[in-house]
């Protein structure tokens, strides 16, 4: 017997949310989990939908579970906390079956390398319900059903379905939520932090930082009115395995900065590109605002890991179906492959175009290349030179799938409307030596099964508040212009 067990019965809602979370809610087996055949069928039934996140994370399920260790048993070998629960009315459950289903995982699917790989999963079969003599709503037949048995064996019912908590509460049943799969405060994430210094800046000994978190050190001082106040003097940093490493952006960004890249306009952007070029530095997730610049930097430190070898090219993908417009997808577009990627790579080839505007200001020999000029290629064709020089290429996501990809330097964009199973299946692609930045704006969701609070965006930029491999970047503040920062905070 196992002492304060806990016996919780799942409603789908728990194991579409993430498979995962009866492993997590099992503890090592210290508690019981339990599910019925009513939310079997409804999983069975979402694991043949392709086209939704549900669907993925039904078939999850049962991959999960796919093994021959199951076996039918009795109510005597139910765990305890359900045999020995008050509220077991033996008469109404007399007629019900059961089964034990061990499901087999990798420990490490929930960062605990220590914990037993196979967790325990009880099944309640149920032939006929009681609540189908007098119930009379259109919808909530299968909730009903669950909380029948709920209430029957006393079990705490745990689903993410507010209404259905509701109803089951007001049944007396002890009902809970569960989200692992969403980040619930998104907006509060973040990876720089600000601190005042008046002789020596350092880091405060109660904080902890990861690696490649933004610091900004403010000097201030005392006058002899024992006024404190800033004497404008700012030191900035990035940490990298516990300590500061400084930053001098004025020397970085000044006059030996190459000018055939175009110059970090503001602080964020200067963290951002000091941060993509580290060498040490090999995944980075940003999340940015409208006209932040994210595709625009991240390029221009592609082109200088290109320039200094240590990448042999610069890799630009995305998704390519949009939300809600089936016709959208790249199979319905007029021409070839590269010429249907050309509908969605629009932000690439603005950054790629707008950096060939700045290097005909700045260089004659770039003038000569890209501008028609002496016999040079005529100016549409700039854009096609200007990625053969530099080796960039553009992929589509769904093609990623049995590839590798070495020695590049990778850009996702849109990962706010990725899954994250689509998100594995981009860094599992990753090879030797390549460099991935993870970008999207939690802001602008149009997959119509993500949220805010649920896409592969904010699960990266929330695991990398906690781990020392993933850089994590924000950028806040819009410079495309007036109009687009008014957009991005008023609507």
């Amino acid at each position: 017997m196992i002492d304060n067990q806990k016996c919780y019965l799942l409603d789908t809602s728990v194991i579409l949310d993430d498979p995962a979370n009866v492993l997590r809610i099992s503890e090592n087996n210290q508690n019981a989990v339990i599910i019925t055949n009513t939310v079997l069928s409804e999983l069975n039934n979402k694991k043949d939908d392709m086209r939704s996140d549900a669907g993925f994370r039904a078939r999850e399920f049962f991959r999960l579970s796919d093994n021959e260790a199951g076996s039918t048993i009795t109510f005597n070998e139910l765990p305890e906390c359900i045999r020995q629960c008050e509220s077991v009315d033996k008469k109404q459950c007399e007629s019900d079956f059961y089964y034990r289903l061990i499901l087999p995982f990798e420990p490490s699917l929930l960062g605990n390398r220590d914990a037993d790989n196979e967790v325990e999963l009880y099944i309640i079969y149920r032939e006929e319900f009681r609540i189908f003599k007098h119930y009379q709503e259109p919808k909530g037949l299968n909730d009903a059903k669950i909380a029948e048995i709920a209430k029957d064996y006393g079990l705490t019912l745990l689903s993410n379905d507010i209404s259905f908590k509701i109803a089951a509460e007001v049944q007396g049943i002890d009902a809970q939520s569960i989200r692992n799969a969403s980040v619930e405060n998104p907006d509060a994430i973040k990876f720089s932090d600000t601190y005042n210094y008046t002789d020596e800046p350092q880091l405060p000994k109660d904080r902890v930082h990861n690696n490649f978190e933004q610091i900004t050190f403010i000097q201030h001082s005392t006058s002899q009115n024992s006024e404190v106040y800033e004497t404008g003097i700012q030191r900035y940093a990035i940490t990298v395995n516990s300590h500061l490493e400084w930053c001098d952006f004025d020397k970085r960004f000044g006059e030996y900065f190459d000018n055939s890249l175009i110059r970090p306009l503001n602080l964020e952007q200067k963290f951002y590109y000091t941060i993509l070029t580290h060498p040490q530095n090999y995944l980075s997730v940003v999340a940015g605002s409208t006209g932040s610049g994210k595709t625009l930097i991240a390029l221009q430190a592609g082109l200088e890991l290109v320039k200094e070898g240590i990448v042999e090219g610069i890799v630009y993908a995305r998704n390519t179906v949009t939300s809600s417009d089936p016709h959208a997808e790249l199979g319905f577009r007029k021409g070839d492959e590269q010429e249907k990627l050309g509908y969605f790579m629009y932000p690439l080839y603005s950054a790629v175009n707008f950096t060939i505007e700045h290097q005909s200001k700045h260089s004659l020999e770039a003038q000569v290349e890209y501008t028609g000029n002496i016999n040079s290629p005529k100016r549409e064709n700039a854009t096609e030179l200007f990625m053969a020089k530099y080796n960039i290429e553009v992929m589509d996501i769904a093609h990623m799938r049995g590839t590798t990809i070495s020695r590049k330097f990778v850009i996702i964009d849109e990962a706010q409307n990725m899954t994250n199973a689509t998100m594995k299946l981009v860094g599992t692609r990753m090879g030797n030596e390549t460099r991935l930045v993870i970008m999207g704006d939690p802001h602008q969701i149009d997959h119509p099964f993500l949220s805010k609070r649920r896409n592969a965006l904010v699960t990266m930029l929330n695991k990398a508040q906690y781990s020392s491999y993933l850089a994590g970047i924000q950028l806040r503040h819009t410079i495309r212009s007036e109009v687009a920062s008014w957009f991005d905070k008023n609507l």
